[in-house]
């Protein structure tokens, strides 16, 4: 794994590029493989970066890097401990917040128009989003469900909501 691509919260001030439109948090994802779901997709889809947090495990990780295939060696990626203090930076910085989460409040992603900069933030496999960090979103979105589940996979919700937003990327 190459230093580059890893940074702590202390050094975050000095990395947030303006050049990066498009960006992913993965705040406290059990599962490795998950995550490394969500690495390869965000190539794909061309995600700047994915921001780690919580106990989100972070490359090099036997599960992670087995389904990144390879992907969590190309795409840029940061850890932070606490995702509050990064999303109130990410403001800071210009980013609009976007939870995918489902609530009485979250509009389908369909008829939702993207501003960006963006950072999608993802939630937890059982949990969601916290309400603590909804409130520090600028917008919720969600998937419409046809059937009798109310959620997808973490990492399904973020590939649907990962490519749905690449299409409005310039």
């Amino acid at each position: 794994m190459s230093q580059s691509h890893v940074s702590v919260s202390s050094q975050h001030e000095q990395r947030i590029n303006k050049q990066d439109q498009f960006v992913l948090i993965v705040p406290n994802i059990r599962s490795g493989h998950n995550v490394g779901a969500m690495f390869r997709t965000a190539d794909g889809a061309g995600v700047n970066k994915i921001y780690l947090c919580g106990y989100s495990p972070c490359p090099p990780h036997t599960q992670v890097d087995k389904v990144s295939l390879g992907a969590e060696k190309v795409v840029p990626f940061e850890y932070h401990r606490q995702p509050g203090r990064l999303l109130k930076k990410l403001k800071q910085f210009g980013y609009t917040i976007v939870a995918l989460e489902s609530t009485a409040k979250s509009v389908s992603i369909y008829t939702w128009q993207p501003k960006f900069p963006l950072a999608l933030i993802v939630g937890n496999e059982k949990t969601g989003v916290p309400k603590r960090l909804l409130e520090l979103c600028d917008e919720t979105v969600h998937l419409p469900m046809r059937g009798t589940k109310t959620s997808l996979n973490v990492s399904v919700a973020a590939g649907i909501a990962l490519y749905y937003i690449a299409n409005f990327v310039s």
